[in-house]
């Protein structure tokens, strides 16, 4: 187990006029033990920078530190790292045993040592019953918890997960994340786990890093991310419902700030007799809350409400909401960053 840093991490494809940059400057210092997640929307970077720590992309700028060892023209081999694929990348012709087996028997490693760690390996991911089957007779949870076991055999410095989640249904997305962070807990191995998922991102991370168009926004836990927003993009691609992000609204009776944009989360909107008075557009029912959707002029902005609201406002009717004084969140209208 190590520790893992980024050093002005810089991923650019091409060279001169014509050089596409997709990563650029990356900084952050993760400790020993710790899981991250690297989050953020399709084409942001998140993968290209997991990629360079394992060694299948080049880094074209910067410095890449694992466990005291700068790593950059280091072969993924000489890592120490091991890699769950959204994929699963099992042999199909091969056992549950013999994937999870087929790195350390390509390491010389010896054979009782092998069978020790596959068998304590299939015990902690529950595969013990399964172990003479192979991948076609498998669900796509036990695939993927297979692929986890092929890793944590390796007994590596630090586990790499590339969306490991994506393939499953929503149900088994859940169930998995739990076995993730109970594994996690066991055995304490250094982790970056990557998402487009903020929900999976949330639940997971001791810390986040959120990515976008190749720029760490924020690196915080999901606490410090959700409630201190750095950016309107983090505030916006962090919670579902969204942040509500007003630029019209008037902001004088809240202390409104020129030049500034106004967020507030829709569970710290409140339904009642004053405040801004909005016009109901659209109501999703989902069972112990619903979803507001309103027009405040030209903005819109959404409202959590839950069953405590003694009826559901009608669509198209006037109601009044008020945000809570404790819970605005400031913004510069131009850079976007928090005020």
């Amino acid at each position: 187990m190590a520790s893992l840093s980024f050093k002005n991490v810089v991923k650019q494809y091409g060279s001169g006029k014509t050089a596409v940059k997709v990563l650029h400057g990356v900084d952050a210092e993760i400790k020993d033990h710790e899981f991250i997640v690297i989050v953020g929307p399709s084409g942001c970077g998140k993968s290209t920078l997991l990629r360079m720590v394992a060694g299948l992309e080049e880094i074209s700028g910067g410095e890449i530190n694992i466990g005291g060892r700068v790593v950059n023209d280091l072969e993924p081999s000489e890592r120490d790292i091991a890699m769950v694929f959204q994929n699963y990348a099992l042999y199909p012709h091969m056992t549950v045993f013999d994937n999870m087996a087929y790195g350390l028997k390509i390491a010389k490693v010896p054979v009782a040592e092998i069978k020790t760690r596959v068998d304590k390996a299939a015990k902690i991911l529950e595969l013990g019953h399964l172990l003479d089957r192979k991948p076609r007779a498998l669900s796509g949870g036990q695939r993927q918890r297979v692929a986890m076991g092929r890793a944590i055999v390796r007994q590596p410095q630090v586990f790499l997960f590339d969306e490991p989640l994506s393939n499953l249904d929503a149900k088994l997305r859940v169930q998995t994340r739990l076995e993730i962070q109970k594994l996690h807990r066991e055995l304490g191995i250094t982790s970056l786990f990557v998402t487009h998922d903020q929900v999976e991102a949330m639940t997971l991370a001791q810390r986040m890093m959120v990515m976008n168009a190749g720029r760490m926004e924020q690196f915080g836990t999901p606490e410090e991310v959700y409630n201190r927003p750095a950016t309107t993009f983090v505030a916006s691609f962090m919670g579902s419902p969204p942040m509500n992000l007003l630029k019209q609204a008037p902001n004088a009776d809240f202390g409104g700030k020129p030049g500034a944009i106004l967020g507030i989360r829709p569970e710290h909107l409140q339904v009642g007799n004053t405040g801004w008075a909005v016009q109901v557009d659209t109501i999703e029912m989902l069972g112990a809350e619903r979803l507001v959707y309103c027009r405040l002029g030209n903005e819109f902005l959404i409202v959590r409400t839950d069953e405590s609201l003694s009826s559901a406002p009608e669509i198209g009717s006037t109601i009044h909401v008020a945000p809570r004084m404790d819970r605005l969140h400031w913004f510069d209208a131009d850079s976007g960053k928090r005020i």
